[in-house]
């Protein structure tokens, strides 16, 4: 994402540890214990859940201007992973449910703490069993604000929505298991007014209108953490088409932008441009489609939702995103999308990549060499708050600093000279192949560097990820 400052709910968790799951006995009746109402990330204790693994999501909205508001069924295919007798989803904010059945039998439910929805099956799920939870609820979505990160959640427009979840907003609109760690594929089935278009991740696999209502289909066919799901409702300029490469492209304009047609032809053109560059400095493409929206939500970031980031570009109508602002969502598919944090400390993963996207970008078409983008920040006083905090640990306020930003795609810049442009491009295409549509650690990515490099990268990793104070060249 880009690295305004944006917002999420406060959130206090009622004490609830993960009970452990012994086997039972030969003979005996199976014991089944509650699924954590947590997965055990300091930074959002609330978010996630444990006790199971998601495989799909298929949401049906439908969204009412009048109202603002949305109709809504949300249907979890999830696999137990303990004998659960009952489990946890994340759901935020005011929406109301009118039913929740388990394998389509009514299930008992309470919500409960900030945003636990409680869900206890008429019979406990044995462990490895698959499962399917529906939910169908109604009402205005909750707009997280947040005094350090920002807004996020469900974001009202002029003309109707748009959904940004980093960290953990899709609990403002779906029940969800609301941590990267739980990836799953994705289908969004969207109504709305003729007069309005419904966009969101993934492909568009079907559009039909009665009595007044457009319904379009999205498939997310690779696995997607929920952080990095969207929808956009309103009124857009839409424009199809392919990369140089053959990646299928999607982009749209916000009619409130005012953008000129041929600036959202550029916009079109740069993002295919882009993301062939990308595919071949990190390899093949890690997903089905290309793309972006831009609009007009008040919130000010970019976005790097998965396939099509999400550009809001403040108080300048008519204008489409940078080519840098570009380099850095789209880097993010690689970085951030296709490979996740393990935990939200680990987020310089995603934005010291992204950064060093920009960078990249802006020496293949400006001729900037990365070493003068380098020099410029290291050139930042050491009393500047840059240099405050750790980049490997930034805090849970800190998430979009400079910090995260600018120091991490130093540390990366660093990384380059001590193992070498030759390793460097190697790990550049091995890394987010290695862990493709799944997570990984700081210390995941230090260990595969050096199996990678054959050097030992301790003095690296401890000046530039997890030290404070600007490190000496």
């Amino acid at each position: 994402m880009s690295r305004t400052s944006r917002a999420l709910a406060a959130v206090s968790l009622g004490v609830a540890a993960s009970l452990a799951v012994t086997a039972a006995p030969a003979g005996a009746a199976a014991r089944f214990t509650p699924g954590a109402p947590g997965v055990g990330d300091p930074y959002f204790p609330d978010m996630g859940n444990g006790g199971y693994d998601v495989a799909h999501y298929d949401i049906g909205l439908k969204y009412d201007p009048g109202t603002k508001g949305i109709q809504a069924v949300a249907k979890i295919k999830a696999r137990a992973t303990q004998n659960l007798s009952r489990f946890d989803l994340d759901f935020l904010g005011p929406l109301k449910i009118s039913s929740l059945r388990v394998d389509g039998r009514a299930a008992s439910y309470t919500r409960t703490g900030a945003q636990e929805l409680v869900v206890t099956p008429r019979k406990g799920l044995r462990k490895h069993r698959t499962f399917t939870v529906t939910v169908a609820y109604s009402g205005v979505p909750q707009t997280i604000n947040d005094a350090t990160l920002g807004t996020s959640g469900w974001i009202p427009t002029d003309d109707g929505a748009v959904m940004l979840n980093q960290p953990f907003g899709a609990a403002t609109v779906f029940p969800v298991n609301d941590h990267p760690t739980d990836k799953a594929t994705y289908t969004f089935t969207l109504s709305a007014p003729t007069n309005l278009t419904t966009l969101s991740n993934g492909d568009l696999r079907g559009r039909w209108t009665k009595g007044g209502w457009t319904t379009t289909r999205w498939d997310v066919r690779n696995p997607m953490a929920s952080e990095l799901s969207m929808v956009a409702i309103g009124k857009y300029d839409v424009l199809t088409g392919r990369t140089k490469a053959g990646i299928p492209n999607l982009t749209a304009t916000d009619l409130a932008m005012a953008i000129k047609p041929d600036d959202a032809k550029t916009f079109h053109r740069q993002t295919a441009e882009v993301t062939d560059f990308q595919s071949k400095l990190y390899g093949r493409y890690p997903f089905t489609s290309t793309g972006g929206i831009v609009v007009k939500a008040g919130v000010g970031y970019a976005l790097e939702t998965q396939g099509r980031p999400v550009y809001d570009l403040g108080r300048r109508p008519g204008s489409i995103p940078s080519e840098g602002l570009l380099a850095h969502e789209l880097g993010h598919q690689w970085f951030g999308d296709a490979v996740s944090p393990a935990r939200w400390s680990d987020i310089w993963l995603n934005e010291g990549f992204a950064t060093y996207s920009e960078w990249l970008w802006a020496e293949h078409t400006s001729g900037t060499p990365v070493q003068q983008s380098f020099d410029d920040v290291y050139a930042t006083p050491a009393d500047n708050p840059l240099w405050k905090g750790k980049v490997a640990d930034p805090g849970r306020d800190h998430i979009f600093d400079g910090l995260v930003y600018d120091r991490g795609a130093m540390a990366v810049h660093v990384l380059r000279k001590t193992i070498g442009d030759k390793a460097f491009y190697r790990l550049l295409k091995a890394w987010p192949s290695a862990y493709r549509y799944g997570n990984a650690s700081t210390k995941d990515f230090v260990r595969f560097a050096e199996r990678l490099s054959h050097k030992n990268l301790d003095a690296w990793a401890k000046a530039w990820l997890y030290s404070e104070g600007k490190p000496s060249l």
